[in-house]
């Protein structure tokens, strides 16, 4: 069993256990607590932690190696992440798929942290910013995580937690693939046990399975520490560039079964850039039980893209530029610890749309109301304020209460850069309108509470049961806002909200280790466009499930682990959408199966030889709102073998989709035709590294 150094933000040195998802993890795995650095913002043991807490370690990351963050997400029940077309993404966690109007924005990402991007100003594909293929831990927490990070903690919170001085082993390696894959990484630092340093990165190019659809990467990570007594001093920088070429869906009623289409690209002309840098600083103290973090930030990204999706094919060009601090604090209080902070940002984004020629393919009147030239051009600027504290403390010898208030004041002061309203750039008007509206300059303020109250019991030692109760919120987010179409001159938008009640168990005892939570959640205020084409936020969905995750070593060389899911997410309300979409209160939403699993057998030979042979089961769901149109759902089947060689020198080898399914990575129905991106064929990677013992 491997002893691995947990840091997380704000958490001083700490030994931690990754149990839930070690490959080799032995039956002494039990005898150490994992840790969780998000649940509390805080370092703590997760078998302490009332709420759920899912862990993917650092082994699993390396024997998984992630060409896409959607091999690694499986490992986490209740978390699907869709793979589109090269880097691009949609995330669901307790939750169906979400895609269009109130979908960018309703999950978190952090990085040792900090979110990667400003709330307010997200982009639904904005996972390919985090180096995850390089991480030495990623947590996620399902559901509302608002009463601690705020808006856009609606669904749940991924924190991908980098290599630290002193984390770690430094390794390079190159691993490829089919259709010319190629990719780099490497890291390497130094750390004295009073300052150091660590730099991580990695260089890939894909030629694209696909036609046309071939990408570039490059993310690179590097963090500076130095420590004097009780106090420690931080500087990290990340940096990710992109640049790709995009595939769209493939059409027909089982289109992803057709070998010819599969591979082919309807918009090989699609194309996305995307640029991002990130600088943080940390200042921390210790003293005992009290502690201290002060961490400021700046974050700059630019991205260009065409929007092959939509009629006349505009090119969307955004970017921002934001800064803030994080200020947390802990220390006993009433008996019990009480963790409090605030966060402040400011931001500045941009907004471009334009289109080069006219709008072909559709009717005369309807392709009129696309016109060519600038459809947006806008600038916002916002702030945040949000205060916050989390107080814990024992009842007893068995029971825990906590409770918890984030109070967070968004404001957006929106600048138009063009003429008001739906005119042409010009000034012209439309045949009946144009579709693209401009509203007039204007500010808009959001408030926010999030309450949070949990109750933990412990029946045995090294078990914890639980009840939690929480609220999530998010911010219309500035796109929602000023983005109009259809003539709505005034996006009158509330904040999303979703409460959230949970139950919860789990623990260790001998060679197994679990966790099993159920829970229902009710979102209100849910953005959507309606079927005249307005941004409304009068939505309603309910989301009731059951998620398990055990790991059970079986031998000394063999162990089982397996990550279930089961819901149902349903809409609350009834509303004709248009183009063919009927919401009808009690049926299921589109893109949300009822059940999906991974379940992983691992092997650990005698020469250092592991194994892992995973099986990924996806059930059907429906594919629009009515419920009329289906996907099957399907079984894969994935290989992984590595072998140490000598002098640290390894080989490894991933074999993707072994039985060579004919499957959809993502179904849709829209505008009366069933839509996929098809899933891969079978591919076998290689790849050889060397690790510093």
């Amino acid at each position: 069993m491997q002893k691995r150094l947990h840091m997380g933000p704000g958490a001083t040195r700490a030994f931690v256990m990754l149990v839930a998802a070690l490959p080799g993890m032995h039956a002494a795995a039990t005898e150490l607590d994992p840790v969780t650095v998000t649940a509390t913002r805080s370092a703590a043991p997760i078998v302490a932690t009332p709420g759920n807490a899912g862990l993917i370690g650092a082994e699993s990351i390396e024997a998984v190696a992630p060409t896409h963050a959607s091999e690694l997400f499986w490992r986490v029940p209740g978390t699907w992440i869709t793979r589109n077309s090269g880097q691009e993404s949609l995330v669901a966690i307790r939750s169906p798929v979400l895609s269009g109007p109130g979908a960018c924005g309703a999950f978190l990402f952090l990085e040792d942290g900090i979110p990667s991007r400003p709330a307010g100003f997200c982009n639904v594909n904005q996972l390919f910013e985090l180096n995850l293929a390089q991480a030495r831990a990623v947590e996620v927490i399902r559901g509302p995580g608002s009463s601690l990070y705020g808006s856009n903690a609606l669904h749940g919170i991924v924190n991908v937690l980098m290599p630290a001085p002193g984390d770690g082993r430094d390794y390079v390696s190159i691993d490829g693939g089919p259709a010319d894959y190629v990719r780099g990484r490497f890291s390497g630092g130094r750390w004295d046990g009073a300052r150091g340093f660590r730099v991580t990165g990695q260089l890939a190019h894909d030629g694209g399975w696909r036609d046309a659809t071939g990408y570039e990467q490059a993310k690179v990570n590097g963090i500076w520490r130095a420590r004097a007594g009780d106090t420690e001093r931080e500087i990290s920088l990340a940096a990710t560039t992109l640049d790709q070429e995009t595939a769209g869906f493939i059409e027909g009623f089982r289109a992803y079964r057709d070998a010819a289409a599969r591979q082919s690209n309807p918009n090989p002309e699609a194309f996305r850039e995307a640029d991002s840098l990130r600088i943080a600083g940390a200042w921390r103290r210790e003293d005992g039980v009290a502690r201290l973090e002060i961490r400021p930030y700046l974050r700059a990204s630019d991205m260009r893209f065409l929007q092959h999706f939509l009629p006349g094919q505009p090119l969307e060009e955004n970017g921002q530029v934001s800064g803030g601090v994080q200020v947390t604090a802990r220390r006993a209080a009433a008996g019990g610890m009480l963790h409090y902070g605030i966060d402040a940002e400011i931001v500045t984004g941009r907004l471009e749309q334009s289109q080069s020629g006219p709008t072909t393919g559709l009717p005369p009147p309807v392709a009129a109301r696309r016109p060519p030239g600038q459809h947006y051009d806008y600038e916002v600027r916002a702030h945040s304020l949000a205060p916050w504290l989390h107080w814990e403390r024992p009842l007893g010898d068995r029971w825990s209460l906590g409770l918890g208030l984030r109070g967070e004041s968004l404001r957006y002061d929106y600048d138009n850069r063009m003429l008001d309203g739906n005119s042409r750039d010009d000034g012209s008007e439309c045949p009946g309108g144009c579709l693209y509206t401009r509203p007039a300059d204007r500010d808009d303020r959001f408030d926010n509470l999030a309450p949070k109250l949990t109750l933990g019991w412990r029946p045995a030692a090294r078990q914890l049961a639980w009840v939690a109760a929480r609220r999530g919120f998010r911010a219309p987010q500035a796109t929602e806002l000023y983005r109009l179409q259809s003539g709505q001159v005034v996006a009158d938008l509330s904040s999303e909200t979703i409460d959230s009640l949970e139950l919860g168990w789990r623990g260790y005892a001998g060679t197994l280790a679990w966790e099993l939570a159920a829970y229902r959640m009710d979102k209100r205020n849910f953005i959507f466009r309606d079927g005249d084409g307005f941004n409304v936020a009068d939505g309603r969905t309910r989301h009731v499930g059951m998620e398990v995750s055990l790991q059970w070593q079986l031998s000394a060389r063999l162990r089982l682990e397996t990550d279930l899911s089961f819901a149902r997410h349903t809409w609350r309300f009834d509303r004709d959408v248009g183009r063919g979409e009927i919401i009808v209160s009690g049926n299921d939403t589109d893109s949300a199966p009822r059940r999906f699993s991974s379940t992983r057998l691992g092997w650990e030979g005698r020469r250092g030889l592991r194994a892992e042979l995973e099986w990924i089961s996806m059930g059907p769901y429906w594919l629009d709102a009515v419920n009329s149109a289906r996907y099957a759902g399907h079984d894969l089947l994935h290989l992984r073998l590595t072998q140490p060689l000598r002098q640290g020198l390894y080989v490894a080898l991933r074999l993707h989709n072994v039985a060579n399914a004919e499957y959809a990575e993502r179904a849709d129905f829209a505008f009366g035709e069933y839509r996929y991106f098809p899933g891969r064929d079978r591919s076998l990677f290689i790849e050889l590294g060397w690790r510093a013992h």
